[in-house]
């Protein structure tokens, strides 16, 4: 198969979809790996590197979408690059298209098969392709919190851990997935007073647990939140809903009883955000405020740090990149239910039911498309 990797045209997007090493680990099983020029030169990887590992790099975006079957990428598909999709192409990458119709609509209209790396989903409901950016987002969330925070930044002019004498931060998380444990473990590592709510209490446990009580866990509930969000300092959204629009926890009245220069960082923002006056925003222009609260609502921030998180990326798409080369998609996804549940538009129908409800469209289950040796509604639990 012929493989595609386009450079990022996304605002600061620096991450590229492939290193060297996997592009070597492709091309010794026989397959064709297409580089952009200076794809990887955001992640500090040079064209050599890549031709060192038996990639041909390509002069120009088109070149790869022209010869590629399929397109490795970080980020969805931006308005510019919708010209160059076309029936035939599998798009595999991160799609977030709940939150993006205009997308959505266009790999219908384009009969484009698109496989998105957070959907795919193991049998336990891990996401293994997410999980890494997850970690990654996590980790930076109370870095930029504790930045914001700072004065001559627009915050508070609080320091996140306190000082002798002086109570810290506090630290409201919403969420104790892979992005809110991670966000907990670097903010109490930073010693704010760190406040975690899920509506888990198997994961507020193992937080507990892990964190030897250094956290302060909350059930979740609408009051809840409206309480411990009014007095804190730092809000970090952490939700996720696998595929669908993420639920609005905080309203807008909410966000107004916060204290002036208070800061609220919304990971969840690429699938539409779990405060009300979130809005995304890019590495450009990363913040605004909102009823004295200052907003950082990047929809890709672990493009920050993009040579980490490119490696930390390729190590856990590859193993189903190289599945689809050497199976072709219909097999591969016969074999593989987390794989098939990466698929969320083929031949010009939508195949997972919250892309389909989130923009009113028609849902048809995979398995009543393909001969993919599933039984009716086994695939997806119908």
């Amino acid at each position: 198969m012929i493989v595609g990797v386009p450079r990022e045209v996304l605002d600061q997007e620096y991450r590229v979809a492939l290193t060297p090493q996997g592009a070597h680990e492709l091309v010794i099983e026989g397959h064709r790996v297409l580089v952009e020029r200076d794809a990887g030169a955001g992640s500090s990887i040079r064209d050599h590197d890549y031709e060192a590992a038996g990639a041909v790099i390509m002069p120009g975006v088109e070149d790869v979408y022209s010869e590629a079957a399929l397109i490795l990428k970080v980020k969805e598909p931006q308005p510019e690059e919708f010209p160059l999709l076309k029936q035939g192409h599998i798009v595999f990458t991160f799609l977030h298209l709940a939150a993006h119709e205009e997308l959505t609509k266009e790999l219908i209209r384009r009969r484009v098969t698109a496989v998105a790396y957070e959907t795919v989903e193991r049998p336990d409901g891990s996401l293994p392709l997410l999980a890494p950016m997850s970690e990654v987002a996590g980790r930076m969330a109370p870095q930029v919190g504790a930045h914001y925070l700072e004065k001559m930044n627009g915050g508070r002019g609080m320091l996140l851990g306190g000082a002798t004498g002086v109570p810290p931060a506090n630290v409201v998380i919403l969420g104790a997935g892979i992005v809110g444990s991670h966000s907990a473990i670097l903010a109490t590592g930073m010693d704010g007073h760190v406040i975690v709510m899920d509506k888990s209490l198997e994961k507020l446990r193992y937080l507990e647990h892990i964190l030897h009580g250094r956290v302060t866990t909350l059930v979740s509930n609408k009051m809840n939140v409206k309480e411990m969000v009014r007095e804190a300092d730092l809000v970090i959204g952490a939700v996720l809903i696998p595929g669908a629009l993420t639920p609005v926890l905080v309203d807008e009245g909410t966000v107004h009883s916060m204290r002036p220069g208070s800061v609220v960082v919304d990971i969840s923002v690429d699938q539409g955000g779990c405060i009300t006056t979130s809005r995304m925003t890019t590495h450009s222009d990363p913040v605004y405020l909102e009823h004295e609260v200052l907003h950082y609502c990047v929809g890709n921030i672990p493009g920050a740090v993009p040579r980490t998180s490119t490696f930390a990326l390729t190590n856990v798409t590859l193993p189903y990149a190289l599945e689809i080369c050497e199976l072709g998609l219909i097999e591969a996804v016969s074999c593989d239910a987390s794989l098939a549940k990466g698929v969320n538009v083929i031949e010009g129908r939508v195949t997972s039911r919250p892309v389909a409800d989130a923009h009113g469209l028609e849902y048809e289950p995979l398995d009543h498309i393909l001969p993919i040796g599933f039984a009716s509604g086994q695939l997806f639990g119908e």
